[in-house]
């Protein structure tokens, strides 16, 4: 498995708003660069690009949102470490050989949709608490953004 790079960091927060209102300020920007809602995650986004490497706020969309579950359980704050890959569907594979149990996705099977490419969570349980996530996506958006 090719890891290109840290892909992004995600903070689980209850109240979206509140919490750009917290960030931005510190970040030195006055929005994300990319705002957006996941249906089938249940959750709604502000990515900030900081030196080609996401920064996410994320709040759920449900009660039964995996992000709302998490700070059920956790409280909020960091809930997802992503790396960038070459091939999200190949590194799931040669992980499970090495026995990281994969989080199922919503209607079956271990990798999930999001725009251009796919991901997939390894069970935090393997990973000291961590969500970690594989993904694929080639991020043309930074182009404009660095």
């Amino acid at each position: 498995m090719k890891i290109n790079k840290l892909d992004h960091i995600s903070i689980a927060v209850k109240d979206l708003d509140a919490a750009r209102k917290a960030w931005e300020p510190i970040i030195g920007k006055p929005g994300p660069d990319d705002l957006y809602t996941d249906e089938p995650e249940k959750i709604r986004v502000a990515r900030y690009w900081l030196g080609g490497i996401g920064f996410e706020l994320m709040e759920s969309t449900a009660p039964d949102g995996p992000v709302a579950k998490w700070i059920e359980k956790n409280g909020e704050g960091v809930m997802i470490v992503s790396l960038n890959v070459d091939n999200t569907r190949g590194a799931v594979k040669e992980l499970e050989q090495k026995d990281y149990p994969f989080i199922p996705a919503p209607g079956g099977g271990k990798t999930r949709p999001f725009r251009d490419c796919e991901f997939a969570f390894i069970h935090p349980g393997k990973t000291n608490n961590v969500l970690l996530e594989l993904i694929d996506y080639r991020w043309d958006e930074l182009k404009d953004n660095q």
